[in-house]
C-alpha cells in the first residue's frame, strides 16, 4: 500500500512542525515548503532531521507562496494527497504596517494553490486544507462564534484571512475540489513566536527572574482569548481532511481567559504572587510574595508588568470565544490541553532557555 504524500505549507512555524510530527508518526511521507532566507531558521523541525525512524519520510523544497511558478512546479512533482496550507504572515499588528506583503501572502499565496491543484487536473487526488482564524470575526456578532457566525474582519491580517477563506469555498463549489477551511481560535504552545502576546508573557517572566529584564511591556491586558495547545489543534486539520466531505470547521476550546489572567497564572506557577494598581496606561503589576532563596532577583514591591500604548492595536478586537460543537460531532475532537497545562509547559520551556547554573529552578 502506498504511504500518502502530505505538503505543508509554513512548516517551520510552531503548526507547521507539530503537523510534521503528528503526520511522519501516522506515517506519511512528508514534504514542506520554505522561502530561500539567509535568515531561514530550522529549530522547530531540527528533530525530525535528527530522528532516523523518518529518514526518506521528510523532505524541504525551496518556494514562496508569492510566486505561483514556483509552487505549482513543486505541487506537480509531489502529487501530494494532502495539503495544509499554514503558511501566513500571521501576525496582526505587523499587517497594519505590511498591509501589502501580508495580503499577497495571505490572499494571493492561497489563491496560487488552489490555482495550482485546479492546472494541474489533481481535484479529485489532492485534498486542501485552509488555515483560517477567529480574526474573521473581529467586531463579534455573537457571544459565542460558530460557522454561521458573519464576519467582520479589524484588520489587514484578518481581511487577507477573509479572501483566502472565500476563495477556498469559491474552488470547493466551482471545481469539485476537497478544499475545506479550519478556523483556528488562538493557540499556542512553547514553539510560539516571542512576539505573540503569551509566549511574550512567559519568555518575559522567565528574563525577569533571571535578572535579564526588569519589567514586561503589554497593550490590552483586558483582550479576551480562547487559547487551545497548537498540538491539539494540528490533529483537527489532519481530522478535517479525513472527513467524507469537505467544509468548514470552527477549531475551538470554548473557554475565555483574559491576558491579564494569563500573566497572573504564569507568575503563579512559579509561586510568586503579584498584585494589580492603577488604571488604564498607568495600570501595573507589582510583586507581593514569593521564594527569595529560589528568585533572587525579585524584590518585593518591584514592578513586573506595565502597560504601553505602542502594543494597542489600531483596531482593536476585544472578545473571541468560539463554538466548536460541529467538531465535535461530526470529526469526534476536542482539545486535550487546559490552560493551566498549556501556561506550565511554556513556562517550563522558557525558564530552560535562561536557565544558569546556580540557579535552583
Amino acid at each position: 500500500m502506498n504511504k500518502k504524500k502530505a505538503l505543508i505549507t509554513g512548516i517551520t512555524g510552531q503548526d507547521g512542525s507539530y503537523l510534521a510530527e503528528f503526520l511522519l508518526n501516522k506515517n506519511y511521507i512528508v514534504h514542506g515548503i520554505k522561502r530561500k532566507s539567509s535568515s531561514y531558521n530550522s529549530a522547530r523541525i531540527d528533530k525530525i532531521y535528527e530522528n532516523k525512524k523518518f529518514k526518506n519520510k521528510f523532505f524541504l523544497h525551496y518556494g514562496d507562496l508569492i510566486d505561483a511558478g514556483s509552487i505549482t512546479e513543486i505541487i506537480n512533482r509531489i502529487k501530494p494527497d494532502e495539503i495544509y496550507n499554514l503558511a501566513a504572515q500571521s501576525h496582526v499588528g505587523v499587517s497594519f504596517k505590511l498591509p501589502n506583503y501580508t495580503t499577497q501572502v495571505n490572499a494571493i499565496g492561497t489563491l496560487n494553490i488552489l490555482d495550482a491543484i485546479k492546472k494541474l487536473n489533481l481535484e479529485k487526488k489532492t485534498k486542501f486544507y485552509q488555515a483560517s482564524t477567529s480574526e474573521l470575526f473581529g467586531e463579534i456578532q455573537e457571544r459565542r462564534q460558530s460557522e454561521k457566525t458573519k464576519f467582520y474582519p479589524k484588520s489587514p491580517y484578518a481581511s487577507s484571512k477573509l479572501f483566502a477563506y472565500w476563495i477556498t469555498k469559491n474552488y470547493r463549489e466551482s471545481y469539485n475540489m476537497f478544499a475545506s477551511n479550519g478556523i483556528l481560535f488562538n493557540h499556542e504552545s512553547p514553539r510560539r513566536g516571542e512576539t505573540f502576546v503569551t509566549r511574550k508573557i512567559t519568555i518575559g517572566i522567565a528574563r525577569i527572574i533571571n535578572g535579564l529584564d526588569t519589567c514586561l511591556y503589554l497593550g490590552n491586558i483586558y483582550s479576551l482569548r480562547d487559547w487551545g495547545h497548537a498540538k491539539d489543534y494540528v490533529e483537527m486539520c489532519w481530522k478535517v481532511l479525513q472527513n467524507k466531505k469537505s467544509d468548514d470547521f470552527i477549531i475551538a476550546t470554548e473557554k475565555q481567559y483574559s491576558v491579564k489572567f494569563f500573566v497572573e497564572k504564569s507568575f503563579q506557577y512559579l509561586g510568586i504572587k503579584i498584585f494589580w494598581t492603577g488604571k488604564g496606561l498607568k495600570e501595573k503589576a507589582i510583586i507581593k510574595n514569593f521564594d527569595e532563596e529560589r528568585f533572587p532577583n525579585l524584590k518585593k514591591g518591584m514592578v513586573v508588568v506595565r502597560i504601553d500604548k505602542k502594543y494597542f492595536r489600531p483596531n482593536e478586537v476585544d472578545n473571541l470565544i468560539g463554538n466548536s460543537s460541529k467538531a465535535k460531532k461530526i470529526l469526534n475532537w476536542k482539545p486535550k490541553t487546559s490552560i493551566y497545562e498549556l501556561i506550565k509547559e511554556m513556562m517550563e520551556n522558557d525558564l530552560k532557555l535562561f536557565k544558569k547554573k546556580d540557579n535552583k529552578f
